[in-house]
């Protein structure tokens, strides 16, 4: 599947950036949020104020990737707006505008909660903790464990996108982003498990955005090759072709 026209949200951030900036050398890319992106045509809005002010944004966009968030400690009714009532306009938005598919940001803290349960506890913080062959991992058929309003906002999505992928036959792709790092380094042994390099983000967003159009939903893991990474990221490989090509490993941990 190979769009002509892509619609990125959240794209003056970190990961939008990056997605946006690697698929404009070969796409039409414009970009939708709050803060205007230098180089793109932006539709400033707050994608939870309305389905009607996000339509014209839309006009011949045949995928969208949403990157946009409300992240970090803010109080539940921020994460609604940005992450329960946003994401559906713009679903409900793009299913009105056409639009074929949607590459949408989850979150692999969706699962976080196992970081405080035996192995993964010890995978993650024991440097001599031998890790079991076969390698225990978390998969996207395991139940979820969110450790705050953040993570659960982030189900919403996915839940979402299962909604629209089987009621309008609109395909729907949710990746659970792991640790992206500005410097592209991890900053802990924590990070170091669940760490996405720049490369790897964008190398999954653009298999994403180029699926098979009979892939109609799918969730995946996004992390690099990390020696004490427990999140599976074969399912990646099997529905995308995703092949990580770094790891923690080179920068010390």
């Amino acid at each position: 599947m190979s769009p002509s026209k892509i619609l990125v949200t959240g794209m003056s951030g970190l990961i939008g950036g990056l997605a946006g900036r690697q698929l404009a050398k070969t796409y039409e890319v414009s970009a939708l949020g709050r803060t205007k992106v230098e180089g793109f045509p932006t539709t400033l809005l707050d994608i939870g104020d309305g389905i009607d002010n996000i339509l014209p944004a839309l006009e011949g966009v045949d995928t969208v990737v949403h990157m946009a968030a409300s992240r970090g400690n803010v109080s539940p009714e921020i994460h609604i707006k940005a992450n329960i009532t946003g994401v559906y306009n713009l679903f409900e938005a793009s299913r009105l505008a056409g639009v074929k598919r949607i590459i949408a940001a989850s979150s692999g803290a969706v699962v976080a909660g196992f970081e405080r349960i035996e192995p993964y506890k010890s995978i993650i913080h024991d440097p001599d903790f031998e890790i079991p062959s076969p390698r225990p991992l978390i998969t996207t058929q395991d139940p979820v464990r969110p450790v705050g309003f953040y993570t659960v906002s982030k189900m919403f999505t996915e839940n979402l996108g299962w909604m629209y992928s089987d009621q309008y036959g609109m395909s729907i792709i949710c990746i659970r982003i792991g640790k992206v790092e500005v410097n592209d380094i991890p900053l802990n042994t924590r990070n170091a498990a669940v760490w996405c390099s720049h490369r790897d983000i964008t190398q999954m967003i653009d298999k994403a955005v180029h699926a098979p159009k009979e892939l109609k939903y799918a969730v995946v893991f996004a992390c690099s090759d990390n020696p004490t990474r427990w999140r599976d990221i074969e399912h990646a490989k099997d529905v995308l072709g995703f092949v990580p090509e770094d790891s923690a490993l080179n920068h010390g941990f």
